[in-house]
């Protein structure tokens, strides 16, 4: 009875917590959402281009929604996780945004940005791992970059610098993967 009692007390719980964003997807990034995000790339360093910190941000935002169209998002993040792993929705996972949004922004070929992936939570034995994409100026480091994060509002596109970010303490992919023993993948240059 206990337990019958906690399923329809989480079922209502993760109910609670739908996206309501339908079949249309989230709300797309406004022009001045958009802007914002441009103009804080290209305060990462004065080398960086205008024009691609514009294109990296219009791409954030409208990528962010596309996929969230794709992944068929119409509920919370973790209630959609739940949905993939029980096969019910194709994609959405924090790692299939962090894939298609790193291989999107990478097919653009930029010069003066380099795009990274990050995860945190790895070690966190009762927190959830995330991952996600990050923009750096080229030569600089994931830390120094931006986080875009798609997955954590269910396609609705967060932002912050990687040391800002209120709710992820970001580590390189790379790092730790190796600390896991995964196989290694080389790291933008």
């Amino acid at each position: 009875m206990i337990r019958l009692l906690a399923s329809v007390l989480w079922i209502a719980l993760l109910g609670a917590c739908t996206t309501g964003h339908g079949t249309n997807g989230p709300p797309r990034g406004t022009e001045a959402e958009i802007a914002a995000l441009a103009q804080s790339l290209q305060a990462l360093d004065p080398q960086i281009d205008a024009g691609e910190a514009n294109r990296a941000a219009r791409i954030s935002y409208e990528y962010s929604h596309q996929l969230a169209i794709a992944y068929q998002i119409t509920d919370a993040p973790l209630t959609h996780n739940a949905k993939v792993n029980r096969g019910e929705k194709p994609r959405g996972l924090c790692r299939h945004w962090a894939e298609d949004m790193e291989a999107r922004l990478n097919q653009e070929g930029f010069k003066t940005l380099v795009v990274h992936r990050a995860i945190a939570n790895a070690q966190k034995r009762f927190l959830i791992e995330h991952s996600s994409a990050v923009i750096s100026a080229r030569g600089d480091t994931m830390e120094q970059g931006i986080v875009v994060d798609p997955w954590r509002m269910g396609g609705v596109l967060f932002w912050s610098k990687v040391t800002e970010d209120p709710k992820y303490p970001w580590r390189r992919r790379i790092d730790v993967q190796t600390e896991k023993g995964f196989v290694r993948y080389p790291e933008p240059t």
